[in-house]
């Protein structure tokens, strides 16, 4: 385990609920105090923590964090212990006793065998399993590196293949499948091989950037200095430089290793972690954090430096020691003081989201505060203040600038694991932009990234899945492949393959993997940062294409409540949906909303024109929604040519609110008349007109389409009762004769006696 960060005293202070912080930390941790342990070790294949004592290992599975589970464990014989890791399948145990020597235990058999190189030439620095097809595990040395396949009826392995190279250290992520190969007298050359399921590919070799403090000094580049992180699916390098105080980012291809720009530093202890995607760079001395969005083309950083937080932390527990039990809380409140350091001395950083306390044997994952993240995207740290405006942080944030609301939805557009809460600020930003009447291009621009990203989640399948519980330590490492599989490509090279090994029902290792690359192009294009449209149609092709690798590819279309706490747990997408902006931002913002309303009706046009670019379908309630607001002002002519020109999607509920605003304007309640006939709503069409008192009219255009309308199902007493009305007798007698030819049985019935004797008795007083 390496990433130790530096000394630092408690900074409780920072930890309560007025601390203000972009990422933090919950209390409690996941204790890991074994009696008799020789340290902690982490087996990220398996998203295992590990802790080995003489004759057992005890095993906390991490993936997904719960600080109360239980520790499984297992037999193990005595010895050194360096490093050890389970099989991917979770059978066979390895254990490094020394640098030159292997030992395996089969956890079915109880079996043990040991692997020894030639310890005169070279020594193992280090092994990782595999789920290639090619071999089982790999052992890294200082001569190469050993491919093996495990085999366990000859308790041996078999060498398949070897690398031969001179190398100095290595770094290795099972989350990438990538180790990397220092070499050469300052440890800055390096050979990559990615070792996936469907291949074997060696990267090209090429070297850090490294400045030199004096002229003939040649500073050595620390294995605790190189981080492989993976964000979106795109695997960086990333190299401290300590004499330039930069963090350099190189991007890892199939066929070139390009470097990314540099960011600048400021602590000589830098630590990285990656959270949903957004990078995290600890500068460990200066005891603060700062966020990356590597998505965006900017370097700039979106979040301000912030101390990190400890949340949740009982700060009265290390001030309440009474007299009476100074001695049984002491010891409570030393290890109280150790859980209440930040980037202590002790603290080694796992990947991609988890810090070790090794010396107290504690385990913290990092989590993010997307409601200050967000904020620190477009608000200047000189304008926080005594942080003032976090009382109505949406409204303050967006009152400060305007300009960059596009990209602080992006950004919340991006996140997944809170995608609830990154759904819920997008929604109030709406909503904020416009009951502030921000210019309609600025409201239009942040409306055009929901619809946006709401038609790529529905192609890409993401918009709403269910999260399935993992059920092994076998899926939670083909979880783990399935989130960075299929390495979205670039328009520079070959992209690095990153392997679809999704989790089966049957919790075994599925070996199948989908490979995506794209052929090299001009260089120039990719240097255009305008690209970034692009990257994302990519990723999003590349989702789709592991969601087919399983089978489990389709649409979702649903209405999601955010009340819903199914839903809530369920959702993974951030995604505003076309329902989800009518029912949380056009119509809170309508009733509270004063004024001319036109200006709501501009932007929910905007609205409807990117999503008739997205090709997607609007419900009608927006329709309607458009047509009470015309009519409260009185804009019939402008809603005449709404719906002449189409921009009103006709339907049934938008053709009776056009009947119910048209009751002060005959104009706009025809449209509504004639929309209803152009829907073929033929029995609504009839009762509305027979409602208005042109029941002839209705009597004449239920003959006309007999063919296309049951007249049995109009009710004969609203005719009749209508005619009667008009006291026009020949009126009621061409009703009565209408039903008595097109009605079988209407003779026998009362309305047909009833209204007889009625006509009869009109037509008698007529001749009096």
């Amino acid at each position: 385990m390496s990433g130790k960060a530096s000394t630092s005293k408690p900074n409780i202070g920072l930890s309560g609920s007025d601390g203000l912080s972009h990422a933090y930390i919950q209390y409690p941790p996941l204790r890991c105090n074994v009696p008799g342990s020789s340290g902690l070790f982490y087996d990220d294949g398996n998203k295992l923590l590990l802790s080995p004592t003489a004759d057992q290992v005890f095993s906390w599975k991490v993936g997904p964090f719960d600080t109360l589970i239980d520790p499984t464990t297992d037999s193990i014989s005595e010895g050194p212990i360096i490093a050890i890791r389970y099989s991917l399948d979770t059978k066979v145990i390895a254990i490094q006793r020394s640098n030159h020597e292997i030992q395996f235990w089969d956890r079915e058999t109880g079996g043990t065998f040991s692997h020894k190189c030639r310890p005169e030439s070279e020594s193992i620095l280090g092994f990782f399993w595999t789920d290639s097809q090619q071999c089982d595990i790999v052992l890294v040395k200082t001569s190469g590196l050993d491919l093996y396949a495990y085999n366990s009826e000859s308790k041996s392995l078999q060498l398949v293949q070897t690398k031969k190279l001179n190398v100095s250290w290595y770094v290795y992520t099972h989350e990438s499948r990538l180790v990397l190969l220092a070499s050469g007298m300052q440890c800055k050359t390096f050979n990559g091989f990615q070792i996936s399921s469907a291949d074997i590919v060696r990267l090209p070799r090429f070297e850090m950037v490294m400045a030199k403090s004096e002229a003939n000094s040649k500073p050595v580049l620390a294995a605790e200095d190189a981080f492989i992180v993976t964000v979106y699916g795109r695997i960086y390098c990333l190299q401290v430089d300590r004499v330039a105080m930069l963090l350099h980012s190189y991007r890892l291809y199939r066929d070139a290793v390009i470097q990314q720009g540099s960011l600048p530093i400021y602590s000589n202890s830098i630590a990285v972690s990656v959270v949903d995607n957004v990078l995290l760079i600890h500068q460990v001395d200066a005891k603060v954090v700062i966020l990356y969005d590597l998505f965006a083309d900017s370097r700039a950083p979106i979040s301000a430096p912030l101390p990190l937080l400890l949340r949740g932390f009982p700060r009265s527990s290390t001030l309440s020691q009474s007299s009476g039990r100074e001695s049984e809380s002491t010891d409570g409140n030393v290890l109280s003081n150790h859980e209440a350091v930040t980037y202590a001395n002790t603290w080694t950083f796992l990947v991609p989201d988890l810090v070790c306390d090794v010396a107290n044997k504690l385990l913290w994952k990092f989590y993010l505060d997307l409601e200050v993240s967000y904020l620190f995207i477009y608000v200047p740290i000189l304008n926080i203040g005594a942080f003032s405006f976090m009382n109505n942080p949406i409204l303050q944030a967006i009152s400060a600038s305007s300009s960059e609301v596009p990209s602080v939805l992006e950004f919340l557009q991006r996140r997944k694991l809170e995608a609830n809460k990154a759904k819920q600020l997008c929604l109030g930003i709406a909503r904020a932009l416009i009951l502030e009447h921000r210019p309609v291009p600025v409201v239009a621009k942040a409306v055009n990234v929901l619809v946006t990203s709401y038609s790529h989640s529905i192609k890409t399948g993401s918009y709403f899945k269910g999260l399935k519980p993992e059920k092994s330590s076998t899926s939670v490492v083909q979880n783990t492949g399935a989130e960075v599989s299929a390495i979205e490509t670039d328009v520079i090279g070959k992209s690095i393959i990153h392997e679809s090994t999704r989790r089966v029902d049957s919790g075994s290792l599925n070996k199948a993997s989908t490979v995506s690359s794209l052929d090299s192009e001009d260089e120039s294009q990719s240097a255009n940062p305008k690209h970034s449209s692009k990257e994302a149609q990519v990723e999003g092709e590349v989702n789709n294409e592991i969601s087919l690798s399983t089978g489990a590819h389709s649409s979702y279309v649903m209405q999601s409540s955010l009340q819903s706490g199914q839903e809530e747990s369920q959702l993974t997408s951030a995604a505003v949906s076309p329902d989800e902006m009518y029912s949380f931002v056009f119509s809170p913002v309508d009733e509270e909303m004063v004024g001319d309303p036109s200006y709501l009706v501009a932007i929910i046009i905007e609205f409807l024109h990117s999503a008739n670019s997205e090709k997607i379908r609007i419900l009608p309630n927006v329709y309607v929604l458009i047509i009470q607001l015309m009519a409260r002002n009185e804009h019939y002519a402008e809603l005449g040519l709404f719906v002449l020109n189409k921009i009103l999607e006709s339907s049934k509920e938008v053709a009776l609110q056009l009947l119910e605003s048209g009751r002060q304007n005959a104009q706009t309640r025809k449209l509504g008349l004639d929309m209803l006939r152009q829907l073929g709503l033929h029995h609504d069409y009839v009762l509305l007109l027979v409602q208005d008192g042109y029941y002839l009219e209705a009597l004449r255009y239920a003959r006309k389409y007999r063919n296309y309308f049951q007249v049995d199902t109009i009710r004969p007493s609203l005719f009749l009762e209508a005619a009667f009305v008009s006291n026009d007798s020949q009126h009621l007698a061409a009703v009565l004769r209408f039903f008595t030819d097109f009605l079988p049985g209407f003779k026998n019935t009362s309305d047909h006696n009833r209204y007889c004797c009625i006509l009869n008795e009109m037509n008698s007083s007529t001749t009096v």
